[in-house]
C-alpha cells in the first residue's frame, strides 16, 4: 500500500453544532493513580465536569450519590459513576439533517 493511501483515508465529518459540555468520563478516570479512596479522587477531580445523558455534572456531586468509598481499579470508579448516572448516549444540540 503505497503512503499517499494511508494519508488519504476516510474523511469523517464533525458536527456542525456547539460542543458538547463536559469531558468524557475516561479522560478523568485515567488521570488518578489506583487503588484510591474516593476523598481523594473528590479532592483531586471533584470539581471536574463530565458528560452524563442527563447533561453536564461536577464530579463531586455523583460521587456523592454512590455507597462506594474505595476504587482498587479505574474500573471499579467508572462502574460506580455509571451506576449513578446510567449510561445513553450524551445529549446534543446538533440535529440531523437528512
Amino acid at each position: 500500500m503505497a503512503e499517499e493511501d494511508e494519508e488519504s483515508g476516510p474523511v469523517v465529518e464533525l458536527g456542525a453544532g456547539e460542543p458538547v459540555e463536559g469531558a468524557p468520563l475516561a479522560r478523568i478516570t485515567s488521570r488518578l493513580h489506583y487503588a484510591i479512596p474516593k476523598s481523594d479522587v473528590v479532592q483531586r477531580e471533584g470539581d471536574a465536569v463530565i458528560r452524563t445523558p442527563d447533561g453536564p455534572r461536577e464530579l463531586s456531586d455523583i460521587l456523592e450519590e454512590s455507597d462506594e468509598t474505595y476504587f482498587p481499579r479505574e474500573q471499579d470508579l467508572t462502574s460506580a459513576v455509571r451506576s449513578v448516572i446510567g449510561t445513553g448516549p450524551v445529549p446534543t444540540d446538533n440535529t440531523d439533517e437528512a
